[in-house]
């Protein structure tokens, strides 16, 4: 004779252990290919362009890791740098593709960066484009025994076609004292 009060115990034990797997597998989330931003909190490690500061903070996070995408998004198709060379007297400027070179070469050489961006100092302009003079100190870890640390001042100017549009830098130029 066949026990169905056994049967049925054997039954929603087999289909409750289903269950149970099934419920794990869908909860577990890989940590070796985490989610870069969960947009329900609308949080991400990425600041917002359209914002002033946003500009400053990506930066942040470009020099720190390394990331030449987030830096290069920061730049206007039009971008140039100029630093004031005092070996040779004069000034030298460079366009956005000599920079990303520069920086990306600058990015491979360092074992770390860390870039604080100090208080501005001057800030004039519109809702389109905008100079801001601000101090800075940069961090430059080569290896544990070679480490300098830069203190300095930077004159952006920053600009956007509309107020819905991220701000890009057009202009940076250094005028630290050294």
């Amino acid at each position: 004779m066949i026990d169905f009060k056994k049967i049925s115990k054997e039954i929603i034990l087999f289909y409750s252990l289903i269950l149970m797997i099934i419920f794990v597998l869908l909860s577990c989330t890989n940590p070796f290919a985490p989610k870069l931003a969960d947009s329900k909190l609308g949080s991400s490690i990425i600041a917002d362009q359209r914002q002033i500061n946003g500009i400053f903070e990506n930066m942040r996070y470009a020099y720190k890791f390394k990331d030449t995408v987030v830096y290069g998004n920061l730049l206007q198709d039009t971008f140039s740098f100029t630093h004031f060379n005092y070996d040779k007297g004069v000034d030298e400027s460079w366009g956005r593709d000599e920079d990303m070179k520069s920086t990306n070469r600058m990015f491979q050489t360092t074992e770390s960066l860390d870039l604080i961006w100090n208080n501005v100092i001057i800030s004039f302009g519109d809702s389109l484009l905008l100079d801001i003079n601000r101090g800075f100190t940069l961090t430059v870890t080569f290896n544990p025994e070679d480490i300098i640390v830069a203190q300095g001042k930077a004159n952006f100017r920053i600009g956007r076609q509309k107020t819905s549009d991220d701000w890009k830098i057009i202009t940076w130029r250094d005028v630290s004292d050294n």
